[in-house]
């Protein structure tokens, strides 16, 4: 479903993300571990076809995001560790605004509202303006848009910063059901505990350079993601 084959992008002199290969099949939760700065971020933005790179190529769907970006990005949802919202808009109106650049049928939109306001509490709140909110309700906000048009891939960075116990657990679940349908789901984080538990595969970068990958039972062996990390860490130190 998304694959990077030799990803490269730099920034003037530096170089934020070399030679990087990843291939993430359909129903796979993938993880993205690294410390700040270690080209996460660069890589998912690449990936939903936001910043141009190098050298390399990455496909989603088989469709590669430099040829024919609009097609990748009519395929995934992206949120970022800080969605930035629509803030003049009312909450609705906002899904409704999303619904309609996907070209969600009405009836497939407000029952999907519908089922995942309520998941997330957030019903209530759909009529007030999104400047409003707090920083946990525009991540649900943000959360409950992408899952609108059942994307075959969901990209996030951090998305489990600023919810609730909750509206984490819950999300989890529902990251679990959208892979049982066959869609396929990137992510990165700095909670490896919940890494460890969620994801079928993981990948760990330090400074722009692939570090380990693998299926988690490959890549943690008979320890924990959060030991094999800082022994990656303190061999390159």
């Amino acid at each position: 479903m998304l694959k990077i084959d030799h990803f490269t992008k730099s920034y003037g002199a530096k170089t934020a993300v070399d030679d990087l290969t990843l291939h993430i099949q359909r129903g796979e939760i993938y993880g993205f571990i690294g410390h700040n700065g270690a080209g996460k971020t660069t890589t998912i933005k690449a990936c939903c076809g936001i910043l141009q790179f190098d050298q390399g190529e990455i496909l989603v769907d088989g469709v590669s995001v430099r040829r024919d970006p609009l097609a990748c990005k009519a395929r995934i949802a992206y949120i970022p560790d800080n969605p930035d919202l629509y803030e003049f808009m009312s909450g609705i109106q906002y899904l409704n605004f999303v619904a309609d650049i996907f070209r969600v049928p009405q009836d497939v939109r407000q029952t999907r509202i519908r089922q995942y306001a309520e998941t997330f509490e957030l019903t209530a709140d759909l009529a007030q303006p999104v400047s409003a909110y707090s920083h946990g309700m525009k991540q649900k906000l943000a959360i409950i848009s992408a899952l609108l048009h059942e994307p075959k891939l969901l990209i996030m960075d951090e998305p489990f910063v600023g919810l609730d116990p909750k509206a984490s657990h819950l999300l989890k679940e529902i990251m679990r059901e959208l892979c049982g349908r066959g869609s396929a789901i990137f992510f990165s984080t700095h909670v490896l505990e919940v890494a460890e538990k969620l994801c079928d595969k993981v990948a760990i970068i330090r400074g722009g350079r692939l570090m380990k990958a693998g299926s988690m039972e490959d890549v943690k062996g008979d320890t924990s993601l959060e030991e094999v990390f800082l022994e990656l860490e303190d061999d390159h130190v």
